[in-house]
């Protein structure tokens, strides 16, 4: 598929794919950030584990402040972010039906404990990173980072019309950076279920993602 395209995928909806093509300043920053992001997912997931809460919105009130104070250089809304990557990951974790961490699997035991590589994805939202008229600039830790990216107009248009329900920048296996936005039409994420479903990693249809370690206890 052309870079940039629109893919199709379940309920309608879409996924954006943007290779950047950034230098080598440019993907040190980057990596920066993948980094400071996994280690706020590292200092949360502890607390996870010692009182099983990662509802996302329960998760926020209990650690939002001291991860704002520990982590300042990652700010306020890319905290927010890391409390919903850790969150998400944990319900597939815990939750979904096809994982061995299954909270009905564990009974009794201990959760185990999620450690999250550098590798991990970082999340963004329409705060962190914005795109108008072609040009994308994102958050980073030293000041917003841009790139101009060739859309076609309905690529953008897409991006502008429907409801945005993540941004994830990975790192692929050639080196290259890449962000994907996962799109969806007003009315269909009205008429799902809590408004939940499979996310751009497949963490939804209880894949336990390569980059996340599940350590038991004994």
């Amino acid at each position: 598929m052309r870079p940039g395209a629109l893919e199709f995928a379940s309920y309608m909806n879409l996924v954006l794919r943007l290779p950047l093509h950034a230098s080598p300043e440019q993907q040190a920053r980057l990596r920066a950030l993948q980094v400071a992001f996994a280690q706020v997912c590292n200092a949360l997931a502890p607390l996870v584990q010692q009182t099983r809460v990662w509802n996302r919105v329960a998760l926020h009130h209990l650690a939002y402040r001291q991860l704002r104070e520990r982590f300042p250089a990652l700010g306020s809304q890319m905290v927010c972010n890391a409390i919903y990557s850790v969150s998400r990951t944990c319900r597939t974790v815990y939750q979904h039906p096809s994982s061995p961490f299954n909270l009905t699997r564990l009974g009794e035991r201990p959760l185990p404990l999620l450690r999250f590589a550098d590798s991990c994805p970082v999340y963004f939202d329409r705060h962190t990173l914005s795109l108008k008229a072609g040009q994308m600039s994102m958050f980073t830790l030293d000041g917003r980072m841009r790139f101009q990216l060739a859309l076609r107009p309905e690529d953008e248009a897409a991006f502008h019309t429907r409801k945005l329900r993540e941004i994830v920048l990975s790192r692929r296996s050639d080196g290259v950076y890449e962000l994907a936005f996962w799109l969806v039409s007003m009315a269909d994420e009205a008429a799902r279920p809590g408004g939940s479903g499979p996310g751009t990693d497949g963490q939804e249809q209880g894949e336990i993602p390569e980059y996340v370690m599940v350590e038991e206890t004994a």
